[in-house]
């Protein structure tokens, strides 16, 4: 047979000898391995040990008759896979049901026919090399997709990433600004959403003086700081463009986002980043811009980059190294 790399071991059971001899004579001749046991006790251990392909199985024996160490080797993980075909001299359907029931795939009746014993081993053989085929195909079908499950998530993850600080890119800002926008507004609880546009001060003259591997050190480092300050698992920091970072606050009072800013003014500082070109301080510094909405009736978040962005530009003309705040309404 070819349907295995190796052949198949079948594992025949009866407590004649005559029937050994014979049918393993049969089997071995079709190319076949044999394995035999004279009883239900050792039967179960013979299948446990060499793993049979499929077992031919008398019904009366003594002791543990066929369909007792059916029962045992159905309820064993070890062997429950393993094909059981019954051989009897039983022919009333009682007697095949109870076989069948009991997880037997087949019955051949004794005296045998060996045309059809053979016919019979075959088939159960094949359905066995298919049954395993088509598990190994699930399994790994099932592996092949973990895999690209994985692979499309790390894309994802890779996608909303700035490439250079490792913090969250303007796609995925304008993405999750809108997203957690929407998400107050169908709320019932008080709208509130606040917003800090960054800007690191005097960073044209940081990269003409100290080189752009040190301005791209630089950037990494305030990234990360401003990143390290947000202690909400709603808050997020972006790199808006260039020099400029983005931090958006959902469901964040005014008061509350003017005290992130301070710590985050505060922990960029603490890094003691050395800046001699800067106007306003002997390291590197930032301005921010805040502003925030407690009315859900405008209905795009735009309105509140804008006033952001206004409010970094006061923050730059009234000296830097600070921030100021705009809430929403002052644009009416």
């Amino acid at each position: 047979m070819s349907i295995l790399l190796s052949p198949p071991i079948i594992l025949i059971v009866d407590d004649n000898f005559n029937n050994l001899d014979v049918l393993s004579e049969t089997l071995l001749g079709s190319g076949l391995q044999v394995a035999i046991a004279i009883d239900g006790e050792s039967a179960i251990e013979q299948a446990s040990y060499c793993k049979p392909d499929l077992i031919l199985l008398d019904v009366m024996m003594p002791g543990l008759d066929g369909f007792a160490t059916c029962k045992i080797l159905k309820g064993n993980a070890a062997t429950c896979d393993i094909p059981i075909i019954f051989m009897t001299a039983l022919s009333d359907v009682e007697s095949k049901v109870k076989g069948l029931s009991m997880g037997a795939v087949d019955y051949i009746t004794k005296p045998f026919q060996y045309e059809e014993v053979m016919a019979r081993v075959r088939v159960h053989l094949e359905l066995r090399f298919l049954t395993r085929q088509v598990l190994e195909q699930s399994l790994e079908l099932q592996r092949i997709n973990q895999e690209l499950l994985k692979l499309n998530q790390e894309l994802k993850r890779l996608a909303n990433l700035d490439g250079l600080t490792g913090i969250a890119n303007r796609r995925r800002f304008e993405e999750y600004l809108e997203q957690q926008w929407q998400q107050l507004i169908a709320k019932e609880s008080q709208f509130k959403f606040s917003l800090i546009l960054c800007d690191i001060d005097y960073f044209k003259h940081y990269n003409d003086y100290y080189g752009h591997q040190m301005g791209d050190d630089c950037l990494r480092k305030v990234a990360q700081a401003i990143s390290s300050s947000l202690n909400h698992p709603t808050y997020l920091a972006a790199r808006y463009g260039g020099e400029e970072f983005a931090i958006v606050l959902p469901d964040t009072s005014p008061d509350e986002a003017q005290h992130v800013a301070a710590r985050i003014g505060l922990t960029v500082k603490q890094l003691q980043i050395e800046h001699d070109q800067s106007q306003v301080s002997s390291c590197v510094t930032l301005s921010m811009g805040i502003s925030s909405q407690t009315s859900k009736y405008i209905s795009h978040p735009q309105t509140l980059l804008t006033m952001a962005d206004k409010a970094l530009y006061l923050a730059k003309t009234h000296g830097r190294d600070t921030f100021c705040y705009l809430p929403v309404e002052a644009e009416k």
